[in-house]
């Protein structure tokens, strides 16, 4: 007990020391891993991770695997640009790595092999991060990402099963009869609730029949979860499960961290193959850069796409860690993810900053076929526009219909789009963050805008671009913390309201107009 004790203590330590310098915890908590190897001994500790932080690991790689299913639309895997733009990279990213790994570090060509496949992977774990800070993964480039990273997923796995040895039996194909268990599972959603049993039922799913079970039939925990995940993506409750599970996920995460980097210290080889590694990571954005270029996307999607992929994946040390022909690259890999998310993550706080400065050179590689994330430029007789239609959105364009107006709700989440027009709402698919959507639109019919969306970025954007464009209408927007209303205010907005405050005001108004009616 006293082992993990002081593994979580060291985990928060450095967890939160790379937190002040703007790095996700993640690479901290696999420094934590090498500063345990390294002292642990001293201080009469194991040397390798103990059974305890080896189970909790293997339950945060398959709730990580479960809660991205839940975020995941079946179609969304048969896009064009995911399947093909995963396969192609996958491909190229092999045949490019494999001989440099070949050539510096192993004179054992599936050894290099092994060990291409494993870095032509992306991280999920990061790339998730980030978009879900940046509130972008319901965009079109976020949910390319993610249908991305998912196939990516399932290209490891199917690599597991290969090289591990573990091929499945005829019990396996039990898993084309999963979409059966459907209706059962929504039902078990539905009886949940909101609390406690909930999160259980996530749980159950994730771990007893999607882990467990899928190994009882031959096939790896990881599918299970995967496919458990997507199997429940419909549900409405789906979100909700997801988040109940995001932090008990993140926190058994850390387990599957702390073993990677308590594998072994890395010698000045594992040093050297790190750093080669860190200069060869742009090569894995560049290359999903011209991809997704080569599938009609324009040049700010296929760019900060690519840039979100640009990480080596933990998923990559998940296969190396099976496969006993690469376990002994497991420490090296581990170092050149941490490389890869020291260079990847600042680089992904400024993605469209970086791409507006480069938006000219990077246009010039854009094909002349209509785009799939093609923006609007007409919006036809609109008097209103709504920013982001999320739930505030949503009341702010009924309560204009209501008004007499006739607004136009613009958000950058295809399906959300495609909801909203099938209730008969004139909403229209539209990223306020491109800069090609403010260089083709024309505002001339429109008196005033409404800034719904959560990410502050976002509204601060919106706000200068509309200012920037010649608009003199009123902008209105909320806030969902006090230090940003200056912010947006300072950026263009004519009204800020913070969006808990004036829910309170309008309950209370709400109480206290009865008693006003009768006394009246």
């Amino acid at each position: 007990m006293h082992f993990e004790v002081f593994a979580i203590g060291t985990a928060f330590v450095f967890g939160l020391a790379v937190r002040q310098i703007g790095l996700p915890p993640l690479v901290g908590f696999l420094a934590a891993g090498f500063f345990i190897n390294f002292i642990g001994p001293g201080l009469g500790m194991p040397v390798e991770t103990g059974p305890i932080l080896e189970y909790v690991a293997e339950l945060g790689v398959l709730m990580l695997l479960f809660t991205i299913g839940l975020k995941l639309k079946l179609r969304q895997i048969t896009e064009p640009q995911v399947i093909g733009g995963a396969v192609i990279h996958f491909a190229v990213s092999i045949a490019l790595f494999a001989p440099i790994v070949r050539l510096l570090f192993t004179s054992d060509w599936m050894s290099a092999l092994l060990i291409g496949i494993a870095l032509a992977f992306s991280s999920t774990v990061l790339s998730a991060k980030i978009l879900e800070a940046k509130r972008e993964l319901g965009t079109f480039h976020g949910r390319t990402a993610i249908g991305i990273l998912i196939v990516q997923d399932i290209l490891a796995l199917v690599v597991l099963a290969i090289f591990a040895g573990k091929l499945p039996g005829p019990w396996a194909l039990l898993i084309f009869a999963t979409p059966l268990l459907r209706p059962l599972l929504f039902r078990l959603l539905d009886l949940a609730g909101h609390d406690e049993v909930l999160l259980l039922t996530g749980m159950m799913l994730s771990l007893v029949i999607g882990g467990v079970g899928f190994e009882i039939i031959g096939l790896k925990g990881e599918i299970g979860a995967l496919v458990m995940g997507l199997l429940l993506s419909g549900h409405p409750k789906a979100s909700d499960l997801s988040n109940s599970l995001w932090a008990l996920k993140e926190v058994f995460l850390i387990g599957f961290f702390l073993s990677i980097g308590m594998s072994g210290l890395p010698d000045w080889n594992a040093l050297t193959f790190a750093l080669v590694l860190g200069v060869l990571l742009p090569l894995k954005g560049v290359l999903f850069f011209f991809v997704l270029i080569a599938f009609k996307l324009r040049a700010r999607t296929s760019f900060v796409t690519a840039l979100s992929l640009t990480a080596y994946s933990e998923f990559g040390l998940i296969v190396a860690a099976g496969i006993p022909a690469a376990q002994d690259y497991l420490v090296p890999l581990a170092i050149a993810v941490s490389v890869s998310f020291l260079i990847a993550a600042p680089l992904n706080r400024f993605a469209h900053p970086i791409f507006e400065r480069f938006e000219a050179r990077l246009q010039r590689f854009e094909l002349s076929a209509r785009h799939p994330d093609e923006q609007p430029k007409d919006l036809g007789t609109a008097d209103v526009i709504v920013f982001g239609m999320g739930r505030t959105g949503t009341a702010a364009y009924n309560a204009l219909i209501e008004k007499g107006c006739k607004p136009i709700g613009l958000d950058a989440d295809v399906y959300k789009v495609q909801g909203h027009a099938k209730a008969g709402r004139n909403v229209i698919f539209a990223d306020a963050e491109d800069s090609n959507f403010w260089h083709g639109v024309d505002l001339k019919g429109i008196s005033a805008a409404v800034l719904a969306m959560d990410d502050l970025e976002a509204k601060l954007i919106s706000a200068r671009m509309l200012r920037a464009s010649g608009f003199s209408g009123t902008i209105v927007s909320h806030a969902l913390h006090a230090d940003h209303v200056q912010q947006i205010t300072d950026a263009g907005a004519d009204q800020t309201y913070l969006t808990m405050q004036e829910a309170g005001q309008s309950l209370a108004a709400h109480a206290i107009e009865p008693n006003l009616t009768r006394n009246a």
